[in-house]
């Protein structure tokens, strides 16, 4: 079976030129298996099967951990893991230990340049500010450079959301004017969720969606080597005291307005000190080696899904919306951007709302309510065998039920025993 990293491997080899028989030998796949997901604008999906998990499977985190400090020998490991709770053989922990070896010696950190389009690297970078009363806040820099020309992209954000790293990446390849084939990244929640039990990256699976949107393969550092992106710590630096040392902050918007100006007058006009060329003479090279922009951006809203209740609501961040009621009982999205909410079902736009300020609000659109009420059908129905999804109370001018209250005295003899409580 062909995993979501594996769909990316093909998509990236075919973009490279590779023939579908070259890609089935590199690959081991079947020329056939190739073809399909060449085909396939979508990733693979499959049943979820109740994986059997190895005895070894608690440890692996701290025997990769032991194999990150040096090359202890598997008997050395397979004595403190038993010290831990292991109860298996030590055939198992040898085989896992040679594996892991395997790959770290397969791991080669030299300097290299890229061909032009081929690779961009990106990196999060932390600013201080200290405002009027003495408090210090950080702001963060959102910073993409391609490997051959060194152009860089860069722009701050309050927070380091997934919102904003997508939406950072989508303005990146807009300014740099096309995508590169692959982007390398450090080992950030945004990007890897986890590794299995070889050490391969286990990539978001929301963000593997927006790099096939966009056309490129992302590719995650090892552990512990920041090294591996020299191309992207070296200008965070640059940042920091060409543009950053010295710079009076007033807001996040005109930040952004003043650093676009220093990119273009500035960082992208500067002599490289590695190729000895001006940075924008090497774009203008990479440009045409980069790959097309899509014909629509992705949609990098924060997507949840939330039943639509009797009351035609939904409820979302403590606060509830008001829908339509012909969506009452089904299962509705919500899209999430920018203080606005979206509510869909299936492709149909049911209702947007602004978010309000605080907590525990209902915000609703009156036209719902009032084609409630105007719908006879539902008004018809009786409670019981038939009951109507969204009209309890609607009979009496409200959408609450009217509960009836009894003094506590009168429970006193069910708590007592000898009287049946559903007499």
């Amino acid at each position: 079976m062909v995993s979501k990293e594996g769909y990316m491997d093909i998509q990236a080899l075919y973009r490279n030129g590779v023939s579908v028989r070259a890609i089935s030998r590199k690959l081991g796949l079947h020329r056939n298996t190739v073809k399909k997901h060449l085909m396939s604008p979508d990733f693979p999906q499959y049943r979820k099967s109740k994986r059997r998990e190895s005895i070894l499977e608690p440890y692996t985190p701290m025997i990769r951990d032991w194999l990150q400090e040096d090359d202890y020998r598997a008997t050395w490991i397979l004595e403190r893991i038993r010290r831990a709770g292991y109860p298996g053989a030590y055939g198992i922990v040898r085989d896992y230990v040679r594996s892991i070896k395997q790959h770290n010696r397969r791991l080669a950190y030299v300097r290299f340049e890229t061909e032009p389009g081929r690779q961009a690297q990106f990196d999060w970078a932390d600013f201080q500010l200290v405002e009027p009363s003495g408090r210090t806040t950080t702001v963060f820099a959102f910073i993409l450079v391609l490997g051959f020309s060194r152009a860089v992209y860069a722009e701050f954000f309050e927070r380091c959301t997934l919102e904003s790293f997508m939406d950072g990446h989508m303005r990146a390849f807009r300014y740099l004017q096309g995508v590169p084939a692959e982007c390398l990244y450090d080992n950030l929640k945004h990007v890897v969720t986890g590794r299995d039990a070889s050490g391969k990256p286990i990539f978001n699976a929301e963000f593997l969606h927006f790099a096939h949107h966009y056309g490129f393969t992302p590719i995650a550092c090892p552990p512990y080597s920041p090294w591996t992106k020299g191309k992207v710590e070296r200008p965070i630096d640059y940042l920091r005291e060409h543009f950053w040392r010295g710079y009076r902050f007033s807001s996040m918007a005109q930040a952004n307005e003043d650093v676009m100006r220093w990119l273009a007058e500035t960082a992208n006009r500067r002599i490289h000190g590695t190729h000895h060329r001006c940075v924008e003479e090497r774009w203008r090279e990479e440009i045409p080696k980069l790959g097309a922009l899509p014909a629509a951006d992705y949609d990098t809203s924060l997507k949840a899904f939330r039943k639509v209740y009797r009351d035609c609501q939904v409820s979302f961040n403590a606060n509830r919306y008001v829908v339509p009621h012909r969506a009452v009982g089904r299962r509705v999205m919500l899209k999430v951007k920018n203080g606005l909410i979206r509510i869909y079902h299936d492709q149909d736009l049911l209702a947007s709302y602004r978010e309000p300020q605080g907590k525990h609000h209902v915000v609703a659109d009156p036209r719902f309510y009032e084609a409630l009420r105007a719908d006879k059908e539902q008004l018809r129905r009786k409670y019981g065998r038939s009951k109507g999804k969204a009209t309890r109370g609607l009979t009496i001018g409200s959408l609450w039920v009217d509960v009836h209250h009894r003094p506590l005295a009168e429970y006193e003899p069910y708590a007592q025993g000898g009287v049946a409580w559903n007499s």
